[in-house]
């Protein structure tokens, strides 16, 4: 009361108090981050655009604004078809792989109740091996001198000094390497997908006289494509430029669109031919990612 008294008296010394301003505390926690994408992300892709039309370069030459570098890959250059093949070795890597995974997350989610998680981790256990290590062993596997053409000298089935040569350095290896490190990470978005199914459906589809095939066609698998589509997605995208793999046991028949973009910065040093495979690639994701992103939107509201 002394205190309301005292302010009634002496109404120039009312303490005011200032309204909080959560935009501030927003921009503060948000600028570092969208510093560091700017600075680091944003800013090469303009660079590599600029570079794509002759407006900017590092290295010495006449500068000036031309498409000849788009012009000389869209009107049927072998990058154009090197592209189109990496497009359809990744839809066989994403389709394969998620079709090896889906069984291994079906198992854990809705058959291994108790143990899934100690199952979980066994196959998440290759990633605790370097991803180097994990692709050479491949190149023993497969080799000419590999477990594979040995098994058949052993048995007869190939004479010696006879090997598969299609085994290794060529699109069967590099699919084959591809699907074998993606099918771990593959089954994880499945498998959360099916942990979040509801069982009363299956068990209501049971009780009205379904078989285990009709509730998995029209309940399970329906109920679980989100998780598949977000499968299929991160296979899908990483190995469309994919660059390691195919440097390790691709060679020459099993190189990639990655590849060629590497070697046109590297070995070429025609770096504005590079960035216009650059851009082109980071164009062809981001609209693949769009549509994706769109589809699954639209099922979810679908879905409601």
């Amino acid at each position: 009361m002394a205190v309301e008294a005292e302010q009634i008296a002496r109404p120039g010394r009312v303490r005011t108090y200032r309204k909080p301003r959560p935009w501030l505390a927003t921009t503060g926690l948000l600028s570092p981050p969208v510093a560091w994408l700017g600075i680091f992300f944003l800013l090469p892709v303009v660079f590599i655009f600029l570079y794509s039309v002759n407006l900017f370069a590092f290295l010495p030459g006449t500068q000036g604004f031309t498409l000849d570098g788009w012009r000389g890959f869209l009107d049927g250059s072998p990058f154009l078809d090197l592209f189109w093949k990496s497009i359809r070795m990744s839809l066989i890597v994403s389709v394969a792989s998620v079709v090896a995974a889906y069984p291994i997350a079906y198992l854990l989610a809705l058959v291994a109740s108790k143990r899934k998680y100690v199952l979980l981790l066994l196959i998440l256990a290759p990633f605790l091996v370097s991803y180097f290590l994990r692709v050479l062993a491949w190149k023993v596997i497969l080799g000419d001198q590999g477990v594979i053409n040995t098994f058949f000298y052993w048995t007869g089935i190939r004479a010696e000094g006879d090997p598969v040569s299609w085994l290794l350095y060529s699109q069967f290896a590099v699919i084959l390497t591809l699907i074998y490190v993606y099918v771990p990470f593959v089954a994880l978005p499945i498998f959360v997908a099916l942990e979040s199914l509801d069982r009363r459906l299956l068990e209501a589809a049971a009780d009205l006289g379904a078989s285990r095939w009709q509730a998995f066609r029209r309940i399970t698998l329906p109920l679980s494509m989100p998780g598949v589509i977000a499968a299929f997605i991160f296979v899908f995208i990483p190995t469309i430029g994919e660059y390691f793999t195919p440097l390790l046991v691709g060679g020459v028949n099993g190189t990639m669109f990655g590849n060629a973009i590497a070697d046109q910065f590297g070995q070429s040093l025609n770096w504005l031919n590079g960035s216009v495979l650059s851009f082109f690639l980071l164009v062809v994701v981001g609209l693949l990612l769009a549509v994706f992103a769109r589809y699954l939107t639209f099922r979810r509201l679908a879905t409601g």
